[in-house]
């Protein structure tokens, strides 16, 4: 059996022979990696390896793309492919292609080539190295057809390193002692649902309530004291040999958004139940208790309020939000005692700061940063403050074949600038980001000048000097693009969160963890809000983003990650619990 000490300690012709099928007819790419041993871990190999293709030139990269073979192409069933390509094709069932599924993937692999130049590469033994379904192949493939030409080189040199990946497992017979259990999980609760199709998990329906009684039975079975508390939050506790000892948080949210991802939130709490079940099996205990609280509510789908189950914990619960009602004028209160739950209770559950010495986050990136630099992990250095508006533009709806063009007040032309100005203002400035992300014209005719239109903005940025600076120039280009065009404005600010900023001394931790295993630290900024800035209200915070593939869509059902990922940011996770001590 190859070991990693093996391929240290081997002259530069062993290394690159032993390596050579890792990546398809490509000896070069071991041969690049080599000057680099010795090699801490194999996550270090893993990036080497990678780092070689990314410095190579671009025929190179596309020489190492045209290498690879079709997907149920001439050369499988000729019988012409390498051994490892053979090995990949067949988890996945693509040597038993009906007559139908040859056709369409001979028809998919002609269209593809005809667009791109280059073979579609997909690592077919998926997410989890189980195998993906001929499906779930054919349906990838015909999304990605619709690809620019750029990003799909892109892709598929991510698939290549995802192929190769999983080639060094076998390599060195490794066993992860994380990811496939996390992706199990995530694959069980993921399948409940209130939608027929794809994943919605709102506050307090019967998926919601099923989910958290299975989040409680893992932790349990994890070795951790657990209850549900009043707002639905799943709280579990491994317990400190000192009774005394502070309490270390760590969690996130379990429900979803409608036809959402599964790893939004729920990674963050599966990961560390995960990595608490593996020190209950070692008989390991922390000089802390360590809390994983899965936070009921965050997303706001139900009841139009975000951060229930996090503002509880901190204290900062709304009463009032009891009475809101969702789209059945069923009240939050009525929701709670239906599903067991005493609402009266919530504000007992808010916790002592004294007794914290920190929360930390782990959650998928929601983006492409981790992405588009190869890298499973990174460190978060702040979450976003968000400014959000609804504008009302009132024009004078006239004749549209009647009025002179300079004669209009048209509020859907002043609506059209606006967007234009969040995009100008917002384009180019570190972390700042602006979104028109709702635009109506209501009562609107093809042939009559828009005399009513509204509109929604979002201004986010993890530096609160720069959010505000952009938004005063956006409210102030609106007032002159409206006084310029004779158009009325009405403005209501709905949102203004501060953003949180993460604690160095736990960033640090973090970023000397994912260090230590074999990979650059990599620090970036999240857009989007999540439980640790409720958090960051009453205790340090920190973050540990997990890489998303799929060009980093999220909020979706194509949100995906792979079980290598949640492997290293759980080895990274239980590094930092232990570093802490």
């Amino acid at each position: 059996m190859t070991t990693l000490t093996d391929l240290n300690g081997c002259d530069a012709a062993a290394f690159i022979d032993t390596l050579r099928g890792i990546y398809e007819h490509s000896p070069w790419i071991p041969e690049r990696a080599a000057a680099a041993r010795p090699f801490a871990t194999v996550a270090a190999l893993k990036y080497a390896l990678q780092t070689a293709v990314a410095k190579a030139s671009v025929d190179e990269q596309l020489g190492l793309i045209r290498a690879h073979p079709e997907l149920a192409g001439k050369a499988a069933i000729a019988g012409e492919l390498t051994q490892e390509s053979t090995n990949e094709q067949a988890k996945s069932g693509l040597n038993l292609c009906s007559a139908e599924e040859y056709a369409t993937l001979h028809k998919l692999n002609a269209d593809y080539n005809a667009r791109f130049g280059f073979p579609f590469i997909l690592a077919v033994k998926g997410p989890d190295g189980n195998g993906l379904t001929r499906s779930a192949i054919i349906e990838t493939f015909t999304r990605r057809l619709k690809n620019q030409r750029l990003d799909e080189m892109a892709e598929s040199l991510r698939q290549i390193h995802r192929i190769a990946e999983l080639r060094i497992n076998d390599l060195l017979k490794l066993t992860l002692t994380f990811g496939p259990t996390i992706m199990q999980w995530a694959e069980i609760i993921g399948a409940w649902s209130e939608a027929d199709d794809g994943l919605t998990c709102s506050y307090m329906t019967h998926v919601h309530q099923r989910t958290a009684a299975q989040l409680a039975e893992w932790m349990r079975e994890a070795g951790m004291e657990t209850h549900i508390d009043a707002v639905g939050n799943v709280v579990g506790r491994y317990l400190s040999h000192d009774p005394e000892a502070k309490t270390l948080m760590t969690g996130s949210h379990y429900d979803t958004v409608r036809d959402g991802g599964k790893y939004d939130g729920r990674l963050g709490i599966l990961l560390p139940i995960a990595v608490v079940r593996h020190l209950h099996q070692r008989g390991e205990r922390l000089p802390y208790h360590l809390e994983v609280v899965g936070f009921a509510e965050e997303e706001g789908v139900r009841f139009r309020s975000t951060f229930l189950g996090s503002n509880a914990v901190i204290g900062q619960f709304d009463m009032a939000l009891l009475e809101q009602t969702d789209a059945a004028g069923v009240t939050m209160r009525e929701a709670l005692r239906a599903a067991g739950h005493h609402p009266d209770a919530i504000a007992g559950i808010a916790r002592n700061p004294a007794d914290l010495p920190g929360f930390v986050e782990v959650h998928i990136e929601q983006g492409p940063v981790l992405l588009e630099r190869g890298l499973a992990v990174g460190v978060v250095t702040a979450i976003a403050g968000s400014s959000r508006y609804l504008v009302e533009l009132t024009g004078l709806a006239s004749h549209a074949g009647t009025t002179p063009m300079n004669m209009r007040k048209d509020a859907a032309a002043a609506a059209a600038e606006i967007v234009l100005l969040v995009e100008r203002r917002c384009t180019g400035v570190a972390s700042l980001v602006g979104t028109v992300g709702q635009l109506q014209v209501p009562n609107g005719s093809v042939n009559v000048i828009a005399g009513h239109c509204k509109l929604s903005l979002d201004i986010r940025a993890a530096d609160d000097a720069v959010r505000h600076a952009a938004v005063k120039d956006i409210l102030d280009g609106i007032e002159a693009i409206c006084a310029r065009r004779h158009v009325d404005m009405e403005i209501e600010q709905i949102v203004s969160a501060p953003a949180a900023p993460c604690a160095p001394a736990l960033m640090d931790q973090l970023g000397a963890a994912i260090e230590r295993a074999g990979l650059p630290r990599y620090d970036l900024a999240s857009g989007a809000g999540h439980d640790a800035m409720a958090m960051a209200k009453i205790t340090d915070v920190a973050m540990l983003f997990v890489r998303c593939g799929n060009g980093g869509i999220s909020h979706n059902r194509l949100e995906t990650m792979t079980a290598d990922d949640a492997d290293m940011a759980a080895q990274v996770f239980l590094d930092f619990l232990r570093s802490l001590g």
